[in-house]
C-alpha cells in the first residue's frame, strides 16, 4: 500500500511564522498528508520545551519535527533580523539539502520520500534546493496578501522614484498600491525594519532575491481571505488565499509551535469575568518597550477601570523593573491578570473578551477577525503598520494609538481614552462581527478558501478536480 504523500515545510525562524506553518501542517494532515516540519535547532528546542505533555507526540499526529542549524551561536540575538537572516542564508541551504537526501535515501523503494516542499516566502532559497533535488515546490506567505503584493511591486516603486535601489524611501508620505488597498507610510515598509544600515541591506536583499525565486513555486499559498483583501487578488490572481488557518480548534492540545509555555490559568480566570468585559493585551514575540513606556501602558490599563489580561513576556521591556511590575500586579490583583504567554486562540474565542490591544501581527489580526474582536492597534515593525491600516481604515474594526509630538511615547491618558472610545463604539463591534462571518464562510464547504485548498490538495496528490 502506497503511504500518504510526505510534505516538507520550512518556516522562517520566528514565532509568528512557526505558528502559522503549524496550522498549515495540521490542515495538510487532515487532508491525508504526512508532514516533516523543519525548524532551526534553536527554535526546535524551544518548541519542544514549551509543548504540553499531551501534545508532544507530534509524529503520532502526522507531523515529524526535525531541526537544522541557523548559523548563529547559542547566545546570539535572534531578534536581530539582519543577523538572523545573514546566519541562516550561510548554512541552511546546504543543511536542508543534506536532510532531504537523507530522508529520501532512507525511504528509497518505499515511496516514502519527500513529495513536495512548502517554503516560507522569506525562505525562498529553499525553492532552489527543491529544484536541485527534483522535488516539486510551493510557497506559503504567512502575512497579508497586500504585504506580498507590495514586495513584488518593489521594481515598479523604484522605477516610479518612490524607492531608491537600496529600498529606502525617496518620497515621504503615504503609499497605496491600488484603490481599496490599505495605505502605509513609505518609512514603514517592512524591509526597513532591521535597525542599522547593514541589517536593512540584508533584509532588502532577501526580499528582492525571494521575489525573483517565486517563479520556481508552482503556486503561492496565503493565510488570508479573498473577500477581506479583494483588490490585491484583482492585481495578483496567482496568490491563493486559504485562510484563516485557525487550526480548527486546535484548541485541543495539538502542537502549536509556541516558543514559550502557555499559561492556561488565564482561561479559568476569564471564566470568572463578565461577558464582553476584558481587555486582552498581547504584543507578540518581537515587540520591546522601554521601561517608561511599559509603565505608561500599565497605568493606562489601570486607569481604564476595566478587567484586563496582559501577556508580559520576560523580554517585553528592555529594562524591566521587577519590583515595579510586582507592585502593579498587587495593586490591580482584583481585576487584572498577567501571564508570560497565553493560549491566544482560546483567549480571543472567549465570551469575556471585549477587545484586543495588539501589535497587529498577522496571526493576531486573523485570530481577532475570526472571533469578531475589536482592536486597539499599537504596531511595532515590519508588516504590522499595514495590518493596522487594514483594521482601522479598510475593515474599520479598530482604532489606533498615536505617539506624542516627539514620536516617542504613548501616554496612559491616551490609552485610557482610546479604550473607552473603542468599547463604546457599537459600529466597530458590528463590523467586527460582519468580518467574522465572512472569514468563517470562507473556510466552510464551498467558500473561497475551502475551494482553493481543495484545488491545491488535488494538484499535490495528482488528482483531477
Amino acid at each position: 500500500m502506497t503511504p500518504p504523500p510526505r510534505v516538507l515545510v520550512l518556516p522562517f525562524p520566528a514565532q509568528g511564522h512557526v505558528v502559522s506553518f503549524m496550522s498549515l501542517s495540521h490542515g495538510l494532515v487532515e487532508q491525508g498528508f504526512r508532514v516533516t516540519f523543519v525548524n532551526s535547532e534553536f527554535n526546535h528546542a524551544r518548541v519542544a520545551a514549551a509543548m504540553p505533555d499531551e501534545g508532544r507526540d507530534a509524529a503520532g499526529q502526522g507531523i515529524r519535527m526535525v531541526a537544522i542549524p541557523d548559523g548563529l551561536a547559542p547566545g546570539d540575538d535572534r531578534n536581530d533580523l539582519g543577523k538572523l537572516v545573514d546566519g541562516y542564508l550561510r548554512v541552511m541551504p546546504g543543511c536542508l539539502e543534506e536532510l532531504i537526501t537523507s530522508i529520501n535515501e532512507s525511504g528509497a523503494g518505499e515511496g516514502d520520500g519527500i513529495s513536495w516542499i512548502i517554503a516560507d516566502e522569506n525562505m525562498a532559497w529553499a525553492l532552489e534546493v527543491a529544484k536541485k533535488t527534483g522535488i516539486r515546490a510551493a510557497c506559503y506567505w504567512t502575512a497579508c496578501a497586500a504585504m506580498l503584493a507590495t514586495m513584488i511591486s518593489i521594481p515598479k516603486m523604484i522605477r516610479d522614484g518612490i524607492l531608491g535601489a537600496d529600498g529606502l524611501p525617496r518620497r515621504h508620505g503615504k503609499y497605496q498600491l491600488s484603490p481599496g488597498m490599505p495605505s502605509v507610510s513609505t518609512t514603514q515598509f517592512a524591509w526597513n525594519c532591521a535597525g542599522d544600515a547593514e541589517g536593512q541591506e540584508i533584509i532588502f536583499r532577501l526580499v528582492v532575491d525571494s521575489n525573483r525565486l517565486l517563479e520556481l513555486a508552482e503556486f503561492i499559498i496565503c493565510n488570508t481571505v479573498r473577500e477581506m483583501e479583494a483588490p490585491v487578488f484583482a492585481l495578483f490572481p496567482n496568490i491563493l488565499p486559504v485562510g484563516p488557518l485557525i487550526s480548527r480548534q486546535r484548541l485541543d492540545r495539538k502542537p502549536m509551535g509556541h516558543f514559550w509555555p502557555e499559561d492556561a490559568t488565564c482561561v479559568k480566570w476569564l471564566d470568572e469575568q463578565p461577558a464582553n468585559s476584558v481587555i486582552y493585551v498581547a504584543f507578540g514575540s518581537f515587540t520591546v518597550f522601554d521601561q517608561r513606556q511599559l509603565q505608561e501602558l500599565a497605568l493606562g490599563l489601570e486607569l481604564s477601570g476595566r478587567p484586563f489580561l496582559w501577556v508580559v513576556r520576560p523580554d517585553l521591556a528592555s529594562e524591566t523593573s521587577v519590583a515595579w511590575l510586582d507592585s502593579f500586579r498587587e495593586r490591580t490583583a482584583g481585576r487584572g491578570k498577567m501571564v508570560s504567554w497565553s493560549p491566544q486562540q482560546q483567549i480571543l474565542a472567549h465570551p469575556s473578551v471585549a477587545c484586543f490591544l495588539s501589535h497587529c501581527g498577522w496571526n493576531s489580526t486573523v485570530e481577532g477577525a475570526w472571533n469578531g474582536v475589536p482592536f486597539l492597534c499599537w504596531p511595532y515593525f515590519t508588516d504590522q503598520f499595514l495590518n493596522q491600516a487594514y483594521i482601522c481604515d479598510v475593515w474599520k474594526t479598530g482604532l489606533s494609538l498615536t505617539a506624542d509630538d516627539e514620536g516617542t511615547e504613548i501616554s496612559r491618558e491616551q490609552i485610557q481614552a482610546k479604550l473607552q472610545q473603542l468599547l463604546g463604539d457599537e459600529g466597530i463591534k458590528a463590523r467586527a462581527m460582519m468580518w467574522k462571518d465572512i472569514a468563517r464562510k470562507s473556510v466552510a464547504e464551498g467558500g473561497s478558501s475551502y475551494n482553493n485548498l481543495q484545488s491545491i490538495v488535488e494538484k499535490m496528490t495528482g488528482q483531477k478536480g
